[in-house]
C-alpha cells in the first residue's frame, strides 16, 4: 500500500455542460443520469473507480445556477460548491459554446483552491470554426490551469489523456472506501435516478424540474422461474394540475414513462424488473425545507 494512489476527483461547472456525460466516459460505464435539459444532477454522487494500484474518488455535482429560484435550487449551489473543500484535483467543465464574464462565484471559487485544476473544455466534436484552441488562451488568461484539454465526452475524445493526467497526479494514499463499492449511493438512490432520468427525456417544459422520485420498495425476488427486481416508486409534484399530464390519456403517458424506465433499470441492474410506479401531489416541495430534508437535499 506504499505505492497506493487515492483522491478525490470533483467535477465542476455551470449546468449543461456535460460534466455527467464526462463522469460516464471516465467510469466507462453509466453511473449518472444525462438527459439535453439543463439542470438534470440534483445531488453530489461519489462514484469510485478502483484498480489495484490506485482508488479515483470522483464527485459529479450539479452546475452552479447564477440565480436559484427554489429551496431545491439553492440545496443544489450548496451541493456544487461543496466540490471544492475536498478536492485533490478539480475537473472545470465548459464547453465551446459557453461564456463567462469574470466575476462569477464559480471562478472566484476555483481560483482559492491549491490542488491541480484541469480546464476541460467539451463538445469539440461540434466546433466548426476552430474556436476551442482560442478558448484555451482565454481560460487561461483568467486563472492558472494546470492542465488544458480539448474533448468531447459524449464521443469519447480525448478522455483517456484526461483519465491518464489524473492517475499521474493522485496523491499517495490508502483507499478511502472499499474496492468493492462503486459508489456512496443506495441502489435505490441510482433507481430513482434513472427513473427521473426518464421523466426528462419523456416530458416537456416545467413538468420534468417539478418532479422527484423515491423508491418505497426495492426486493430482488429470486424464488421465482426468473430472477425479478421489484421496484416500487412515487412521483412527487408539486401542483395538482401535473399529476394529469404525468399519467396522460387513459394512462398512456405514464404507461410509456414505465417502460423506458424499465429497460434503464434492467441495463443498470441487469435483472429483469418489474416497475410500479404512483403519482403524488406535494404542493410546493420545492421550498418546503421538511420535505427536502425528506427527499435528501440536506445531505
Amino acid at each position: 500500500m506504499e505505492d497506493h494512489k487515492s483522491g478525490y476527483v470533483n467535477i465542476v461547472g455551470q449546468p449543461n455542460v456535460g460534466k455527467s456525460t464526462l463522469l460516464n466516459a471516465l467510469m466507462q460505464q453509466k453511473v449518472s443520469i444525462v438527459t439535453s435539459k439543463p439542470q438534470t444532477t440534483r445531488h453530489r454522487i461519489i462514484t469510485l473507480f478502483n484498480d489495484e494500484d490506485f482508488q479515483i474518488v470522483f464527485s459529479d455535482s450539479p452546475g452552479v445556477m447564477v440565480t436559484p429560484h427554489y429551496g431545491m435550487q439553492e440545496s443544489m449551489n450548496r451541493f456544487a460548491y461543496s466540490s471544492f473543500e475536498d478536492a485533490d484535483i478539480i475537473l472545470f467543465v465548459t464547453d465551446i459554446y459557453e461564456k463567462y464574464s469574470g466575476d462569477e462565484k464559480l471562478l472566484q471559487a476555483l481560483e482559492t483552491v491549491s490542488c491541480p485544476k484541469y480546464l476541460i473544455i467539451n463538445k469539440i466534436d461540434q466546433d466548426k470554426t476552430d474556436i476551442a484552441p482560442s478558448l484555451v488562451e482565454e481560460w487561461n488568461s483568467k486563472i492558472h490551469f494546470d492542465r488544458s484539454f480539448l474533448i468531447s465526452a459524449e464521443q469519447n475524445v480525448s478522455v483517456d489523456a484526461v483519465f491518464t493526467a489524473i492517475i499521474n497526479d493522485l496523491p499517495l494514499s490508502p483507499p478511502y472506501f472499499s474496492k468493492e463499492d462503486i459508489s456512496d449511493r443506495s441502489e435505490r438512490f441510482f433507481a430513482s435516478e434513472i427513473i427521473r432520468e426518464s421523466i426528462f427525456k419523456n416530458y416537456k417544459q416545467e413538468v420534468p424540474y417539478s418532479t422527484e422520485v423515491v423508491v418505497h420498495a426495492f426486493k430482488e425476488d429470486r424464488e421465482s422461474a426468473q430472477p425479478l427486481l421489484k421496484i416500487y416508486a412515487d412521483i412527487y409534484v408539486d401542483r395538482k394540475s401535473q399529476k394529469p399530464i404525468l399519467i396522460g390519456k387513459n394512462g398512456q403517458s405514464i404507461k410509456k414513462l414505465g417502460i423506458a424506465a424499465r429497460e434503464g433499470l434492467e441495463k443498470f441492474f441487469e435483472i429483469h424488473v418489474f416497475l410500479d410506479l404512483k403519482v403524488k401531489i406535494k404542493e410546493n416541495w420545492r421550498d418546503d425545507k421538511q420535505l427536502l430534508s425528506h427527499f435528501g437535499y440536506d445531505q
